[in-house]
């Protein structure tokens, strides 16, 4: 790799952990409001899942495509209903998608 790609690595690091160190350094000391702390607490979760829906049924050129992604996140939904174990969650995604691709 060119010493500029390193350079750019190294930048970005810097800057992300600047932009991590503002938080605690503004507001380190202070206690946040009832409402804001559940709030960011089920931030993680909102986040997660919108990237999951994001990259479920995205396409190209800003599309919605519904394709064998979807059946496996069904799949994947129906397992976690049922109150299944993970890798059964996960096997249940895998083999859905994968059948609906070989069919389809």
């Amino acid at each position: 790799m060119s010493a500029t790609v390193w350079i750019t690595v190294g930048g970005l690091a810097v800057t992300t952990a600047l932009i991590k160190a503002v938080g605690p350094v503004i507001f380190g000391g202070r206690e946040l409001h009832p409402v804001l702390q559940r709030v960011i607490l089920l931030l993680p979760a909102a986040l997660l899942a919108a990237l999951v829906v994001t990259e479920t049924v995205s396409g190209h050129a800003r599309t919605v495509t519904i394709d064998a992604r979807v059946a496996g996140m069904a799949a994947a939904c129906i397992a976690l209903i049922a109150r299944a174990q993970l890798l059964v969650v996960v096997l249940a995604a895998a083999i859905t998608t994968a059948v609906v691709r070989a069919v389809g």
